[in-house]
Formats: C-alpha cells, sequence, structure tokens
C-alpha cells in the first residue's frame, strides 16, 4: 500500500476506515510536505492549474455543487482514490465546500449522515460545513446501493 497523508499534517480528516483526505483552501499557499497525488476542487469557476491529477466540481461559493450526479462521482472517486493516494479537496478557503465534501466521503466511507457535519467539525474544522442548505445536503446525502444490495461508494 502506497503512503497516504500522515494524520498528524494540518487539514487531514482521518476517516474510520482509516483512509486519509486533506482538506484546505486554495487561498493560501500549499503545505510544506509531500504533494497530493490527486485533488478534488469545489469552485464555481475553473481553478489554478496544479502540478498532479485534479477534477473540478462546478460548485459556487456557499452554494451546492450544480451537477448532483457528478458531485456523487466525484466524492466516490476521492474516497477510492484516498486508499492508496494522497487526496486532498479543496475549496477558496477550505471551510464550507471542502466541509461538506468531506462530510459527503465520511458518509461514503461509513459515517451516519445524521452525525457526518459533527464528524468533520471534530475532525477537521469546527465551524466547517457553513450554511444551512450545505447542512441539509450533508443529512440527505445518500449513497446509491452497491450491486449486493449495501450502501456505499461501489460505482
Amino acid at each position: 500500500m502506497k503512503q497516504t497523508w500522515e494524520p498528524s499534517q494540518d487539514g487531514v480528516l482521518v476517516l474510520p476506515s482509516g483512509r486519509t483526505i486533506r482538506g484546505r483552501g486554495l487561498h493560501y499557499p500549499v503545505p510544506d510536505g509531500p504533494l497530493p497525488e490527486f485533488g478534488l476542487y469545489l469552485l464555481g469557476k475553473q481553478p489554478p492549474r496544479v502540478d498532479w491529477e485534479s477534477r473540478w466540481l462546478r460548485w459556487p461559493d456557499l452554494r451546492l455543487p450544480v451537477d448532483q450526479p457528478d458531485a456523487l462521482d466525484a466524492f466516490r472517486e476521492a474516497w477510492r482514490r484516498s486508499e492508496t493516494e494522497r487526496v486532498e479537496v479543496a475549496c477558496w478557503r477550505g471551510i464550507g465546500r471542502t466541509g461538506t465534501a468531506l462530510a459527503c466521503i465520511a458518509i461514503l466511507d461509513g459515517v451516519p449522515p445524521r452525525q457526518a457535519v459533527a464528524y468533520v467539525r471534530r475532525l477537521y474544522h469546527r465551524r466547517t460545513v457553513e450554511t444551512p442548505w450545505q447542512r441539509l445536503y450533508v443529512a440527505r446525502f445518500r449513497a446509491p446501493a452497491r450491486p449486493d444490495g449495501q450502501p456505499g461508494p461501489a460505482a
């Protein structure tokens, strides 16, 4: 298994499975240490170019993702890749959209939807998931069932 993020690094969220994902704000410099291998960027306009593989999810500030199926696919990709790669999820400040995405990814990893916001606030950033509609989005987020009938991120 490849090395992923060190749990003690700034912005690193440890999921129940032990997978790690780094959240951050693109407004700030890239933190010291290893670079991401994959980035999921949550912005209303095209993100800045990076030297690693990345994906853009159109998501205006203080709102919700523009394309819901694309959002689910992006969260699944970040979750899947985090098993063996250094994955970061980022918006402009690294709080609202980033925290909302991390909460949805935590749900894919097994955190109950009603506990996901508290989980991410406790382990990532205390003010994350900023708006009432972001909190509602997380509370209602459900990953479609896997082919074996179990809930989860398969697909």
